[in-house]
């Protein structure tokens, strides 16, 4: 999709821009162009954007990028509005638009309750973005297609972003990076890739898809739709698939009673909530929404051993049940594995072969090979802390990773952390802090922390200019 206005903008030579406060935004994913978006409603002065990506293209990161037009977003238009303090804006976009209204019009007066695909919400994302430039003539956008290759903090408290050709001095810093994602086709060595292409002049028999969260779900059901009539092996190393949401939304209930502040005590507690939600005719679901409100809370209450036996043995379970799919597309998956045509095993995937893939199954100390014509890894990429941008800060004093390892560590709005004290002018938003704030790589969560960064830039803008 276009974006309207943002190209008309790039040349910071001619419009002043060199006198505005700098930002810098380092991805250009979902997180890095939302907290444009909450830059240009929240910030009320003139600034100037510096967006950074190796892509030629806004791509939209994982929650948008790629999108196939069977691709559906996990949660419910009511949850993915990118308005701070208006739920509706998103149902209200689809109310307006006359296509959609047409293709789902049992949905009239208002779609709060569905499911959408990622290209619609593409689409709506972008829109907001262009029409948001587009009412502040005030800000100068301009992009970078290199990649970033450290960040350094001048003695005049300015950043400097690194790139391979050159550098840029800015105010504050964005880190927006997010998850990697994978290449869906697994890499064979060089010279196997004959043998592969040679595989594939006959009709497939067997694929492997590698994974557990709805994007595996998402692929399979894809082939399925384009005709694909051969067995199917989803390999997850703990087994689990994403549950079933409500056919409508279950209202978040919990106990008023004290969490227990164990972590032995609480999966019991949270177990006993689930079945009162069910007994009551609301739903696990209805409960596992209540835990969510309190996760991050409870997450940065545990210990860290505790943390990391959360990880190890509960994240997995934790995660089929809050990334769940709409109940339609649970009926099909569970049709797949009832009829035996798709079929899940734990294991751990190993080296890309001509024939197939080394796997190392669930129990077993040894490899063997599981045999295939297609292997696609649906894995979502960690937060890449050996980035060279990430170690530069590590380096320098200016950041440090959460306690686990898993990201870095941040606060609520972002503020990136050393020391346990945040690094003036510098955030990292959406799942580059999972490790602090769980749940930061949903998208309700990530417009939530974005607005929050944007207040705090805007103020301390505010206190800065005042004290000048």
């Amino acid at each position: 999709m276009t974006v309207h206005g943002l190209f008309a903008k790039i040349s910071p030579d001619n419009d002043g821009s060199q006198a505005k406060p700098r930002i810098a935004i380092i991805g250009r994913g979902f997180s890095g162009i939302m907290m444009a978006i909450a830059l240009m409603k929240s910030v009320r002065t003139a600034f100037h954007v510096h967006l950074f990506d190796p892509q030629p293209t806004i791509s939209g990161g994982q929650v948008m990028a790629a999108a196939q037009s069977g691709e559906i977003l996990n949660s419910r238009v009511r949850d993915l509005s990118v308005a701070a303090g208006q739920p509706e804006d998103f149902n209200e976009w689809l109310c307006a638009n006359q296509d959609f209204r047409s293709a789902v019009s049992a949905a009239i007066p208002g779609f709060q309750q569905i499911f959408v695909p990622k290209s619609i919400f593409s689409d709506y994302v972008y829109q907001r973005f262009s029409e948001a430039l587009t009412r502040r003539p005030d800000i100068s956008m301009q992009l970078s297609c290199q990649a970033v290759l450290g960040l350094r903090k001048l003695p005049s408290g300015r950043f400097l972003v690194l790139q391979e050709e050159g550098s840029i001095e800015c105010d504050i810093a964005v880190l927006a990076t997010g998850f990697g994602i994978r290449a869906l086709e697994m890499e064979v060595a060089d010279e196997e890739r004959p043998l592969v292409r040679a595989r594939r002049l006959v009709v497939p028999r067997h694929a492997v898809l590698l994974g557990s969260g709805v994007r595996v779900v998402d692929r399979l059901l894809q082939m399925r739709d384009s005709g694909y009539a051969g067995e199917i092996t989803i390999v997850s190393r703990h087994g689990f698939l994403p549950q079933a949401h409500t056919r409508l939304a279950a209202a978040p209930t919990f106990p008023v009673d004290p969490m227990p502040t164990r972590l032995r005590d609480i999966v019991p507690f949270v177990r006993h909530a689930c079945a009162d939600a069910e007994a009551n005719g609301l739903g696990w679901q209805a409960a596992m929404n209540g835990l969510r409100r309190r996760a991050r809370s409870l997450w940065q209450s545990l210990p860290e051993h505790e943390k990391r036996q959360f990880n190890r043995h509960l994240r997995s379970i934790y995660d089929s049940h809050r990334n769940r799919l709409p109940a339609p597309l649970h009926l099909r998956l569970q049709q797949e594995l009832t009829d035996g045509r798709t079929v899940v095993r734990k294991g751990w995937a190993g080296r890309r072969r001509s024939d197939g893939l080394m796997v190392r199954w669930a129990g077993v100390t040894q490899e063997e090979l599981l045999e295939a014509d297609q292997v696609i890894d649906c894995r979502c990429s960690a937060p890449d802390l050996k980035a060279p941008v990430i170690q530069n800060l590590f380096a320098g004093g200016l950041a440090e990773p959460d306690e686990l390892g898993l990201g870095l560590a941040v606060s609520p709005a972002g503020e990136v952390l050393a020391e346990g004290h945040p690094t003036a002018n510098l955030y990292a938003v959406g799942p580059l802090g999972l490790g602090s704030l769980p749940d930061i790589d949903l998208v309700p969560e990530i417009v939530t922390q974005t607005y929050a960064a944007a207040r705090l830039i805007a103020t301390r803008r505010r206190v800065t200019q005042k004290s000048a």
